[in-house]
């Protein structure tokens, strides 16, 4: 990775909770109502037993009191805690129930299974419901199922078909935040008195200390590589003021261990992969039937050579790699004529002089304010994941009531960009907000030459005849190749020198012809082995 890439994973870990900088303020902070409060579309109440495991225990006691710093200690709120039945929700619910906190569960359903009846033969909830159930059991909390299917339609499913319709490639999970778990949800409970809603989420957000109604920031988490700030960076500060994460002070691998010290039903369940609504449906199905299916064609950028067919451009994303189904490669998508139905893809995605530095991001949502000054010394995510981009801002205000814009300027390029994704921003460890990805790029896009274009706007594509045969890479070209060569070019060498040396010694008697055979000998069978 590039020296300017820059990677916080040893910087902010957290090893010893007890030790952080920042405390959470103990003053109450209430859980205001969103507008347009709503009940639920409907909800079951899932009776609770005795707790199985005493958490008067003595070791239990000591092992979680070292963990609950991002669980505000100290006073007892009622909290709302979302349960997914996976190990990271379960685990928040331990830990703020240990913090003395008054908990209740819930399990928001938002699964189609009325719409994909045929694609499971097992209800897809139905085995998260039961370990979210035997996790609430275990302590005597009680759970709630919600049901939010029409919201997570009406304003996540809906957006996302759009966008792919459109030609770029959205992130559920930034709006799901947004709308449903931290919108809908706490719509649908604001006339229930809760003082907070926790999550699983890796993530740290810092309450004000000095005002009940002042800024709270959301921070980095203990762990680097599952931090999800960025999946949090659209939330307005109204939602942020009312969240607790108790997993942002500890690590995946510490939270899998307390998991299996609280013997936890799920204690060795995977994490959950995906798109949360999905289940078990693979996403193109989802998108077939939603948006349909409409040929189009596969072009080569550099060249415009014809290469096959594909089923629809929303199929595909910049950068995608899997489904092409071309030989020779690996080839991947590089960009698409949305209008015309043409996807370009290239085998030199990864050259240099072909990523990205500058984009245009909007939609801009900050979690404390506008920024006003200071649009450099910025880190940047494009993505989910560890590594941050050192970069710059430049406003552009908006004009005829339009949203303000934005330009950044990353400090190296990236090849991976695509329109629709989010990029989030932070002032060190603390995430300032993010916004959306234009389709407006710069002049450092892919290249696609001009025969490629022309042939795009073709209306009659049928005269392009028969895909052209691709040809695959010669394997002489290959790294392990050229090395080979270059050993066999030594050996040539010194082969030469041999000979030399054993002709002046011949002459003088010195020296059989044995040794140089032999050498030959060798020779030949190094050649065979490469």
């Amino acid at each position: 990775m590039a020296a300017a890439t820059l990677s916080l994973l040893n910087i902010f870990s957290i090893k010893n909770p007890n030790n952080l900088k920042y405390f959470y303020s103990l003053s109450l902070l209430p859980l205001k109502g969103l507008h347009n409060p709503r009940k639920f579309t409907s909800s079951a109440t899932i009776s609770s037993t005795e707790p199985q495991i005493s958490l008067n225990s003595t070791s239990v006691n000591e092992e979680l009191a070292s963990y609950i710093s991002c669980s505000m200690p100290g006073k007892s709120r009622k909290v709302a805690v979302l349960l997914s039945g996976g190990v990271d929700s379960s685990v928040a619910l331990r830990l703020l129930h240990h913090a003395g906190h008054s908990c209740t569960a819930f399990y928001l359903k938002i699964w189609f299974q009325e719409d994909y009846e045929n694609f499971w033969s097992a209800c897809p909830w139905d085995e998260d419901l039961k370990y979210a159930e035997a996790v609430c059991n275990q302590i005597g909390v009680s759970l709630e199922v919600v049901h939010l299917t029409d919201e997570y339609w009406k304003n996540v499913v809906s957006y996302i078909i759009e966008e792919y319709r459109c030609g770029r490639t959205p992130n559920p999970d930034v709006l799901c935040n947004t709308r449903i778990k931290f919108g809908a949800f706490m719509d649908a409970i604001s006339t229930q008195g809760f003082d907070y809603v926790a999550s699983g989420h890796y993530a740290r957000v810092i309450h004000s200390s000095y005002e009940a109604n002042g800024p709270s920031r959301l921070e980095l988490s203990g762990d680097m590589v599952k931090d999800q700030t960025y999946f949090l960076s659209h939330l307005s500060q109204g939602q942020l003021r009312q969240l607790l994460f108790p997993l942002g002070c500890i690590t995946k691998d510490e939270v899998r261990k307390l998991a299996t010290k609280m013997e936890l039903p799920n204690k060795e369940r995977k994490d959950s992969q995906g798109i949360c609504f999905l289940g078990k449906i693979k996403f193109s199905e989802f998108v077939a039937r939603h948006i349909g299916e409409l040929e189009g064609i596969l072009l080569e950028a550099e060249t415009g050579n014809f290469l096959g067919k594909h089923r629809g451009f929303w199929f595909y994303t910049i950068g995608q790699r899997q489904g092409l189904r071309l030989p020779g490669g690996p080839w991947y998508v590089v960009e698409k004529d949305v209008e015309n139905n043409v996807v370009f893809v290239s085998r030199n995605y990864f050259s240099f002089e072909k990523r990205r530095r500058r984009f245009r991001v909007g939609s801009l949502k900050w979690l404390n304010g506008p920024l006003v000054d200071q649009f450099d010394q910025l880190l940047c995510k494009v993505r989910h994941g560890p590594n941050f981009y050192s970069c710059s801002l430049t406003m552009e205000p908006g004009e005829d009531c339009k949203e303000d814009a934005a330009v950044v300027h990353l400090c190296e390029d990236d090849q991976g960009l695509a329109a629709g994704q989010f990029a989030a921003f932070y002032r060190e460890k603390t995430c300032l907000g993010s916004g959306v990805i234009l389709e407006s790029w710069d002049d450092q896009g892919f290249p696609v030459c001009d025969k490629a274009l022309e042939i795009a706007k073709m209306k009659d594509k049928s005269t392009l005849g028969k895909p052209v045969k691709i040809m695959t890479k010669q394997e002489s070209s290959s790294p392990r190749n050229s090395k080979h060569k270059h050993i066999v070019e030594e050996l040539n060498k010194e082969s030469m020198d041999v000979s030399e040396s054993h002709i002046q010694t011949s002459k003088d008697g010195l020296m059989s012809s044995s040794p140089l055979i032999l050498f030959h000998k060798l020779k030949e069978k190094l050649m065979c082995i490469f």
